[in-house]
């Protein structure tokens, strides 16, 4: 089946791809919500009849409609179905939709983290590049906190508590929002599995060409490296995402009363401004996490781009030498 609305019907990243959602799958995915119930919406255990009454009769209308209310995908790995969500409520006057997902119930304890993020990453490919939605939210029953950590490291923030808005194990708990905006760049601090982009990034010949250190980086080398920093409690490290994608990154190393910045873009994304975007906000989030250091930006006279950057941004420079200025702010 293909969904009339989508110019795509397969967004894959890795091993990981999002399918219109199959009737093959329905049998697992009742199974999985039952075993999950806890944090759905969903007031009873489904039956076989149940669930084909839904496929029959709301799944199977979705497909042809110029506007859904919601567009359900199989989430597959190396073919086979591992979970289903996709994007509900979707209001197709103000741009927006809230994101569902559930996986196979005997993955959550192992790789609950890892198959939220590669899922967040494709959804977001529906809704911000095929469909051109301007806001995706989740709305979570606060049950499970592991949640928002997949959700932050995929550019996600939190955005409302409702307080007491469910009614659970004859508790009241909070319901959280958490969102994410198209073209909106969001820093997230850096986490152990971005050692892989990282190495990408800082190994790109265009990258090492305005790096002070020119030497070749080596994969080995440069996960000790990145493990010491984001382990550092006087580096501040964050990642920039942009749609869900990881776009740079940029670091500040605090040393006696300074804190020195270190930031690239992944010469994908070279030419958007986003060299500018991505140090306002590194400096906005530091001076949020940390005390109140002064900020130095190192930059060798042939950066021009970053030359531009620290002085249309009113750092104080200075020669450090003929071939290397330092901006203080």
């Amino acid at each position: 089946m293909k969904y009339k609305v989508l110019h795509k019907q397969v967004f894959s990243v890795g091993n990981f791809a999002i399918v219109p959602i199959r009737f093959e799958d329905r049998i697992a995915i009742m199974k999985w919500r039952n075993e999950q119930i806890y944090h759905l919406r969903q007031q009873k255990p489904l039956t076989i009849e149940d669930q084909d009454h839904y496929f029959n009769n709301v799944v199977s209308k979705l497909f042809d409609q110029e506007q859904p209310n919601q567009i359900l995908f199989s989430f597959l790995e190396n073919d086979l179905c591992i979970g289903y969500g996709g994007l509900v409520h979707i209001n197709w006057v103000d741009k927006n939709a809230e994101i569902s997902f559930i996986m196979n119930t005997a993955l959550e304890s192992l790789r609950f983290h890892e198959i939220w993020c590669a899922y967040l990453g494709l959804i977001n490919q529906v809704a911000f590049q095929d469909l051109n939605l301007h806001k995706l939210y989740t709305y979570a029953f606060d049950l499970r906190p592991h949640l928002y950590k997949a959700l932050e490291s995929s550019g996600f923030q939190k955005e409302a508590v409702l307080k007491d808005h469910c009614f659970f194990e004859n508790k009241f708990k909070n319901v959280v929002i958490h969102a994410q905006y198209k073209n909106k760049m969001v820093l997230r601090r850096a986490i152990s599995s971005d050692v892989n982009i990282t190495f990408e990034w800082a190994s790109n010949a265009v990258v090492r060409q305005y790096a002070l250190t020119k030497n070749k980086i080596e994969f080995d080398s440069h996960t000790v490296w990145f493990n010491t920093k984001i382990n550092d409690s006087k580096v501040y490290y964050y990642i920039a995402m942009i749609d869900g994608q990881p776009i740079g990154s940029i670091r500040f190393d605090q040393v006696a009363e300074e804190a020195v910045i270190s930031y690239l873009i992944d010469p994908k994304f070279h030419g958007k401004g986003f060299g500018k975007k991505i140090v306002e906000e590194g400096i906005a989030h530091f001076r949020l996490d940390s005390q109140a250091y002064s900020i130095v930006g190192i930059v060798e006279n042939e950066n021009k781009a970053s030359l531009k950057i620290f002085r249309d941004l009113f750092f104080k420079e200075e020669f450090l030498n003929e071939n290397t200025l330092k901006f203080k702010l």
